[in-house]
């Protein structure tokens, strides 16, 4: 990416030697002197950028479920610190560590840190020329030891069902490192391929011989090498050896009634026999006044269901009922119904504009702001 000008002019003609990115614009920028945590301008927060020398004489790490929060001692600032998110945790320890070492003398010019472990409270650092082991709560402070490639005269593993044991022997003395399964074989891996690059040789026969035999009696020679001027790039990002699902509610299937409409209606005479059925019959008759309305009379004939002693002895009742046509829907419902769709469309873009916010409050506070 773009380094921003407010990086540009922090940086005092110091090269970038890393660079992890803490989502969205949010990025550490690590120098052979220091390590830049820039941010963007977000709704929490104007674009700025902090340095964090060093020469801290410990880093600390205090690990939460969203963010990971790094500690730097100083001897006369004191404590600083600074935040990434959890999942970044390890992507920028490894640049930040390798600074420390190196700005505390531990590596040496031209020399590489390439990777850091961290198994519970103990932390291990492969360099180039070095393994570096520290114990304790902090991932490195001046309670460290260090075995030089040059001075390992032999290199074996001891497999267990849980952990493996990684053997050096350093000066003639065993030097013992535990390992988790799931992480000992990447650690071996990288182990063996920085010892083989130091000394030269492609297998581990061939490495612990050629060791071997400079410690049975050949006289070392200076270890000191010339490294040159600079600092190689740090690598960041070392290379490996080898809401929600809404289930749609099932609507119920529509009913369908199948209304039959023939219903017929008839007469029982009082002696109990059941006379003829007769049809309903329906005529439509003139209404009275405008002959321009639009209101038609629907006349419909029943047969007498009380029998004749009902009391008027006529063979049946009519029924007037009046109805007023329809020409279409109301307009004025239609109107409401438009003005009601637009408020819906007003508010479901009021919604997403709210969520759009949401979420983004959300991610900076990932990254740690």
């Amino acid at each position: 990416m773009s380094v921003p000008g407010i990086v540009q002019s922090t940086l005092d003609d110091e090269e970038i030697a890393a660079e992890v990115s803490l989502g969205g614009e949010d990025t550490l920028f690590i120098t052979p002197t220091r390590t830049l945590v820039y941010r963007a301008e977000g709704l929490l927060s104007d674009e700025s950028v902090d340095d964090f020398p060093h020469d801290a004489d410990r880093l600390t790490l205090s690990e939460g479920r969203r963010k990971t929060k790094f500690s730097l001692e100083y001897p006369l600032e004191g404590s600083r610190e600074f935040s990434v998110p959890a999942s970044k945790t390890d992507s920028a320890l490894h640049p930040v560590l390798a600074g420390v070492l190196n700005g505390n003398g531990i590596t040496e010019p031209g020399e590489t840190v390439v990777q850091t472990y961290r198994f519970s409270e103990l932390t291990i650092i492969i360099t180039s020329d070095r393994l570096v082991k520290h114990i304790g709560g902090a991932v490195w402070d001046e309670d460290y030891e260090e075995y030089q490639f040059d001075d390992v005269s032999n290199l074996s593993f001891e497999d267990g069902s849980v952990a493996t044991q990684i053997v050096l022997v350093v000066d003639g003395r065993p030097q013992r490192i535990k390992a988790p399964n799931e992480e000992a074989n990447d650690l071996r891996e990288r182990l063996k391929r920085a010892l083989f690059d130091y000394h030269d040789v492609s297998s581990l026969e061939e490495l612990n011989e050629r060791v071997g035999d400079e410690a049975d009696g050949a006289e070392r020679g200076d270890a000191s090498m010339d490294f040159g001027d600079g600092v190689d790039p740090l690598d960041a990002n070392p290379p490996e050896p080898d809401d929600r699902d809404i289930e749609p509610a099932e609507e119920p299937p529509a009913e369908t009634a199948d209304l039959n409409a023939d219903t017929h209606t008839g007469h029982h005479r009082d002696d109990g026999s059941r006379g003829e059925s007769e049809p309903a019959r329906t005529r439509e008759e003139p209404a009275s006044g405008d002959a321009g309305s639009h209101q038609r009379t629907a006349t419909v004939e029943t047969g007498n269901v009380f029998g004749d002693s009902a009391g008027s002895g006529e063979s049946g009742a009519q029924q007037t009922i009046e109805r007023p046509a329809t020409d279409g829907p109301d307009p004025e419902v239609l109107e409401r119904l438009e003005n009601l769709e637009a408020a819906i469309d007003r508010q479901n873009e009021l919604i997403e504009a709210q969520q759009e916010t949401i979420d983004q409050l959300i991610s900076e506070l990932r990254r740690g702001r």
